[in-house]
């Protein structure tokens, strides 16, 4: 309910009667404000005024559930949100969730990761302060082997969320890394529980740097944060709270159609980094060289090599010249 008074509050602007808001969470007064003194404690200002009722004058800047829940305009994604102060992995949180037989649209976030992974098993940086650490359980109703463009659709929807906060460009690296000037400012892993022809549940992960400072040694020539770039910090609430509106929109209509990604293929490939660049696909023991076309229905990278044919490309890591240092 915490969160549900703090969304009237701050949408009325100004005093909120505590009968008004008694009558529209079905409580008594004494539970209006005990709620109201326990937001207090949690660093919010409410002024409350005698036959006038309360008003929201600010809120914490601290990262927390009740500010993603206040925000959240979603119908199912992030209905339910476990917020973790730390976790070993947001995905493992997830998933544990989807065995249990939770409902689509459960949401993990965490302040700080101690055991993070990345694609190919890396390890993903997750320091306490300034990044974005979440997991959403999917169930999706489309084939198994249609379930990898959920990455390509998440990492469209982060690179247009990031992009209404600042002018400075923000691009895709195929398939999920989210990259500006070069370097990485997010990645998404996605992991899936299925049988042959049907899919348990979906995990999709998303670590984003935001607010970080610096980054130490090597992984300051790959990574960098959407304050580095910008000079802007985010609201990292306002921020998951705006991403679970996108994505839930764009994965029912994914679903809808089977799994394809033709309705985002445009959108998509204008962020493209790869498209016209030459690129290098290492793909099991098989390496090659190419130029980058854009992506499938299917979400694959479509490669030209030099005799002029075109590859498709699934899975493999995928060199772009221009970025994270490859010359």
């Amino acid at each position: 309910m915490k969160a549900a008074i703090v969304k009237v509050l701050r949408e009325r602007k100004g005093y909120v009667s505590g009968q008004e808001l008694c009558e529209t969470f079905q409580v008594s007064r004494t539970a209006v404000w005990k709620v109201m003194e326990q937001l207090k404690q949690q660093g919010y200002a409410i002024e409350a005024v005698r036959n006038k009722g309360y008003r929201l004058l600010g809120e914490p800047e601290e990262f927390s559930k009740i500010g993603i829940e206040s925000r959240r305009k979603t119908k199912w994604a992030g209905k339910k949100i476990l917020f973790l102060e730390s976790t070993d992995s947001t995905n493992i949180q997830a998933a544990l969730a989807g065995s249990r037989g939770e409902e689509e649209g459960v949401l993990v976030v965490a302040k700080e990761q101690v055991a993070g992974r990345g694609r190919r098993g890396r390890q993903w940086e997750s320091p306490q302060e300034g990044g974005i650490y979440m997991s959403l359980l999917l169930r999706p109703t489309v084939p198994p082997d249609h379930a990898s463009g959920i990455t390509l659709l998440m990492a469209l929807c982060v690179a247009e969320s990031l992009q209404e906060l600042t002018t400075e460009p923000v691009e895709i690296k195929w398939p999920n890394d989210i990259v500006m000037k070069g370097k990485k400012v997010c990645g998404i892993l996605t992991e899936m529980t299925a049988q042959v022809d049907y899919i348990h549940y979906v995990v999709v992960g998303v670590g984003m740097n935001l607010n970080q400072t610096q980054f130490a040694g090597e992984l300051s020539e790959k990574a960098t944060s959407f304050w580095l770039e910008t000079g802007l910090r985010a609201d990292r609430s306002r921020l998951i709270a705006a991403l679970l509106e996108k994505f839930e929109q764009s994965y029912e209509v994914f679903c809808k159609e089977g799994g394809s990604l033709s309705r985002f293929r445009t959108e998509y490939e204008k962020r493209l980094v790869n498209t016209g660049r030459p690129v290098r696909v290492q793909d099991g023991k098989e390496s090659f060289d190419g130029i980058a076309l854009g992506i499938s229905p299917k979400g694959d990278l479509l490669v030209r090599l030099e005799d002029q044919s075109i590859r498709s490309v699934f899975a493999g890591e995928v060199s772009v010249r221009g970025i994270y240092g490859y010359i």
